[in-house]
């Protein structure tokens, strides 16, 4: 696994890029869900919302993701970089399992939304929409300043 020092930079620049990518659909998604659930069952509006929703998901955050995992997965790989002594390694990659149990939450909010089964409320997708950001701030708070 040597080849990864040398790739180190490209393989760190990857892993920010998907996690900009994921952090901003993880954001976007709820919010549009705010909207979706206080509109009309099988109103144009509702049937907008399912296509923007769908296309999020499945053109953004799910790739989003997938390449998020791949390259975190290769930093961790990658000689050097992740003393599994400290505390910090182990918080970040709980938050991390957290924030991709999120993400399959959403992706089962949005199939309800699909098949007209929502249950949940304008109220609780705000208070869901803050999840991400919370999670967000403490996974950087782990890596930049790795505080144990």
């Amino acid at each position: 696994m040597a080849w990864l020092s040398d790739w180190y930079l490209w393989i760190l620049s990857g892993h920010i890029i998907s996690i900009i990518a994921w952090m901003a659909g993880m954001f976007y998604l709820p919010r549009l869900f705010v909207y979706h659930a206080d509109t009309e069952v099988g109103s144009d509006k509702s049937e907008t919302f399912k296509i923007m929703e769908r296309r999020l998901l499945r053109a953004i955050i799910n790739p989003a993701m997938t390449l998020a995992w791949i390259f975190g997965i290769l930093l961790v790989l990658t000689p050097g970089i992740v003393d599994w002594a400290m505390g910090w390694p182990w918080v970040k990659a709980a938050l991390v399992l957290a924030m991709s149990g999120l993400h399959g939450l959403l992706s089962r909010w949005r199939r309800h939304f699909a098949s007209d089964r929502n249950i949940h409320s304008a109220r609780f997708y705000r208070l869901m929409n803050e999840v991400p950001t919370v999670m967000m701030i403490g996974i950087v708070i782990m890596v930049v300043t790795k505080p144990f």
